[in-house]
């Protein structure tokens, strides 16, 4: 959220320049019988031996491996990529498939040199190994491409692993390609939750990987015989199947299982309508309308209030009214107002965090510490939960625990939403989205802010702007398909240009979004594959903001959320 609009928020991750990239990712076939991996020291067995890497940026480690028993670590440093790479012998015109499995910060793979197009790809940062592949085709005179890799720049370290070049022998020394593995045996379920299921298998002689299929459509790839497919609904039945993969290929499906989830344990207050509202509310002068909280606008379903501040105890928080700032209001009026909303049927959960904020809970003991003081604001103040409006970073682990913690205090009736930035739900291994999953069961909703942001992929893989009702709909796609429910997903907006330093849309981009999502219709360019009737709403910052618009934002927005089917 932003106190101060217009001071920046953190340095954004996806530049224009790096999202501008030509990816020319292709699907390539099983390699034929003749076809070698024509990269030198491909599993970096042999340390950096044939592979060139920028200075000081490459070393090879013995864990992570993907297989073998040695991978690359590149660090990008500065102005530094941290690119590595190698100059590979092939044949003219010839089809080449490169790939490789990368795990970590951003991961680039390409060829250069090719004599025709020359080719790349990218992934996120991932905390497993993912594999990258495109093909190329080489020129009438091309004997040799550089194959590379790189991370980006300021970002965490990336490691990479069986690097291939498959296809005609350059006269290199290449490897034999492989042999397509055969189908996973001892498909079996091994546990199960309200939204998950595990699942655990044989290992296939010659596997690099496993594809795991639900009901027919892949839902995760893993390199281990085990796996856990989340984001499923509480008591209900699926079937899952197995197949096992390295280069040359994907073997058959594995003889099918059922799984069914258990009952769920909760999921935040039912009480609250099936689309809401949420609105945060200041507490401080900013130039926005000083309110009490008995003024906030009637559309608001949830209130938060923000917000909480840390103190010198790691993970603990605290509130104090601004009494001053708002014009004399007393601590018992506030307490007051707090129970009138709840009256009126209205939801009130104290933020922790926002621009400034510095909790941090990075340990069992500030994890225990963070659920206890935010359990004692509630019984002081009555709030019905907590928001999450951490931007500054969070360690999944502990915040999980934390907020277990807290959930097994306050009981089923617990609100607990949480207000990530763009960056932070991009990936499903990010630890906002780690942790949002991690407690599925007990959250209420996800706000995510769309401004203040730099341009962001879809889920669709495409680079989207902020400012437009693409960016709305192909940014929320991912967490609707990531594993939350559509119940846990809201649109987060400021409610008038005042509010943010950038990415304020009218009311009616916010509406004409929440349509394309719930129904389908009053989309952009990019248009869902499915709809999403059980979408939760829409969340602003601020209810004082627009107030200070006339409540333009809560009148228009707030009128069409209650509408929605």
């Amino acid at each position: 959220m932003d106190p101060v609009p217009g001071i920046p928020r953190r340095t954004r991750l996806l530049l224009a320049g790096a999202l501008a990239l030509a990816l020319a990712v292709a699907g390539a076939g099983p390699a034929s019988a003749a076809d070698v991996n024509n990269v030198k020291n491909a599993g970096f067995e042999s340390g950096l031996t044939d592979w060139t890497c920028s200075t000081g940026s490459g070393t090879t480690v013995s864990a992570p491996a993907h297989g073998g028993s040695a991978a690359l670590k590149a660090t990008p440093a500065g102005q530094d990529n941290a690119r590595c790479t190698q100059t590979v012998a092939v044949k003219p015109n010839s089809t080449y498939t490169l790939s490789a499995w990368v795990r970590g910060g951003y991961a680039y793979l390409g060829a250069t040199g090719t004599g025709t197009t020359d080719v790349s790809t990218w992934t996120p940062d991932s905390s497993s190994w993912r594999q990258l592949s495109t093909s190329f085709r080489t020129g009438a005179s091309t004997t040799a491409v550089t194959v590379y890799t790189h991370g980006w720049y300021g970002q965490a370290a990336y490691f990479a692993d069986d690097v291939s070049v498959f296809g005609p022998d350059g006269g290199g020394g290449g490897v034999p390609a492989p042999t397509v593995p055969g189908a996973p045996n001892g498909l079996s379920v091994s546990g199960t939750s309200a939204s998950s299921v595990s699942l655990s298998w044989s290992n296939v002689s010659g596997a690099t990987g496993y594809n795991v299929y639900r009901n027919g459509t892949k839902a995760t790839a893993v390199t281990g015989t085990s796996a856990t497919v989340t984001g499923l609904a509480a008591s209900t039945s699926y079937s899952f199947q197995v197949t096992a993969t390295n280069a040359a290929g994907e073997s058959g499906k594995s003889a099918a299982v059922t799984g069914t989830t258990t009952a769920s344990p909760g999921g935040g207050d039912v009480s609250l309508p099936k689309h809401a509202v949420t609105g945060y509310w200041q507490n401080f002068n900013n130039g926005a309308t000083v309110q009490r909280l008995s003024a906030v606008q009637s559309p608001y379903d949830i209130i938060a209030v923000a917000f909480a501040d840390a103190t010198t105890t790691p993970g603990a928080v605290t509130f104090t009214l601004d009494s001053a700032g708002l014009g004399g209001y007393t601590v018992d009026q506030f307490k007051a107002d707090v129970k009138a909303k709840q009256a009126a049927g209205k939801k009130v959960v104290v933020s922790v965090g926002g621009e400034r904020g510095a909790v941090s809970v990075n340990d069992s003991a500030s994890a225990t510490n963070f659920a206890n003081s935010v359990y004692a604001l509630m019984q002081t103040y009555s709030f019905d939960g907590v928001d999450i409006d951490l931007e500054n970073g969070l360690n999944a682990t502990y915040m999980t625990q934390a907020l277990r913690a807290l959930s097994a205090k306050a009981g089923s009736s617990l609100v607990l939403t949480m207000a990530p930035q763009t960056i932070d739900m991009q990936s499903t291994s990010n630890a906002y989205f780690q942790t949002a999953l991690n407690v599925k069961d007990i959250l209420t909703v996800v706000n995510m802010q769309y401004y203040n942001s730099g341009s962001m992929l879809g889920c669709d893989g495409k680079v989207y702007s902020q400012g437009s009702v693409d960016f709305l709909t192909a940014l929320a796609c991912i967490q609707l398909e990531g594993g939350l429910a559509p119940s846990q997903v809201g649109l987060g907006l400021p409610a008038s240009p005042s509010g943010a330093g950038s990415g304020y849309v009218s009311p009616s981009v916010v509406n004409n979004a929440l349509d394309c999502l719930t129904k389908g219709t009053g989309c952009g360019s990019f248009k869902p594959a499915r709809t999403y009737p059980d979408l939760r709403g829409a969340m602003t910052w601020s209810t004082n903001w627009d107030a200070a618009a006339g409540n333009a934002w809560s009148n228009a927005v707030g009128a069409h959320v209650h509408a929605l089917p």
